[in-house]
């Protein structure tokens, strides 16, 4: 059976200097340091061994359709001449909060407005439901998956969708603290598959000294 990697990236740091949750909204382009980060991803991919061999046989790239995401894959892209493909399965989690900072002080949880949104945090009640999220990104993996069989493949995406995509095939419940993810801007959650059959799951940051707190920026 071919063995087949696909990476799931998280995409760069987001110029965001008002520390709002952005989500699906556009204009979010990468900051300067998330530019960095994603030329940095490129280079780690593309990189070469002491031989001049390529470390990495990556014949696919696919990304998000939000402006971060494909910014975040070009420079990938490019570093192994290859075209961006496009994704919608691959967008951010819809929520209601998009737009809004979020938080007990000035942000929206003071509001009363905005409290019949939280009464269900196994679902979640304030947005797309965990399970509909890990059906449309597992479909995505699998036809980047098929995209690469035999070799390996980039598919940049958002922090929750990649999350509980992992959660989901290790078998962990979706409902979680958002504090506990382990899915950094930049990072890669790589999956390992013998033909259609996940054999394990490796996570890895390779741009984290970009960013040392990249875990408390807000958005996705």
């Amino acid at each position: 059976m071919p063995t087949t990697t696909v990476h799931l990236m998280r995409h760069g740091e987001v110029h965001n200097p008002d520390g709002v949750l952005y989500g699906r909204l556009t204009g979010f382009r990468l900051s300067e340091r998330g530019v960095a980060m994603a030329e940095r991803m490129a280079d780690h991919l593309a990189g070469r061994g002491p031989l001049g061999e390529a470390r990495r046989d990556v014949v696919h790239v696919v990304a998000s359709p939000l402006q971060r995401a494909q910014e975040t894959a070009t420079p990938i892209a490019a570093a192994f001449d290859l075209d961006i493909a496009t994704d919608e399965r691959l967008v951010e989690a819809a929520n209601h909060f998009e737009g809004r900072t979020f938080g007990v002080g000035d942000g929206s949880l003071r509001r009363p407005a905005h409290w019949p949104y939280l009464w269900n945090p196994f679902r979640p009640s304030w947005g797309e439901p965990y399970r509909e999220q890990v059906a449309r990104m597992l479909a995505a993996v699998a036809a980047a998956r098929d995209a690469a069989s035999g070799h390996e493949a980039v598919v940049v995406s958002h922090q929750l969708p990649i999350w509980v995509t992992r959660q989901s095939l290790e078998g962990r419940r979706l409902w979680h603290d958002p504090r506990r993810r382990e899915c950094s801007v930049a990072s890669l959650t790589s999956l390992h598959y013998d033909g259609d059959r996940l054999t394990g799951i490796t996570y890895t940051e390779p741009a984290g000294d970009l960013l040392p707190q990249a875990k408390t920026v807000p958005g996705a």
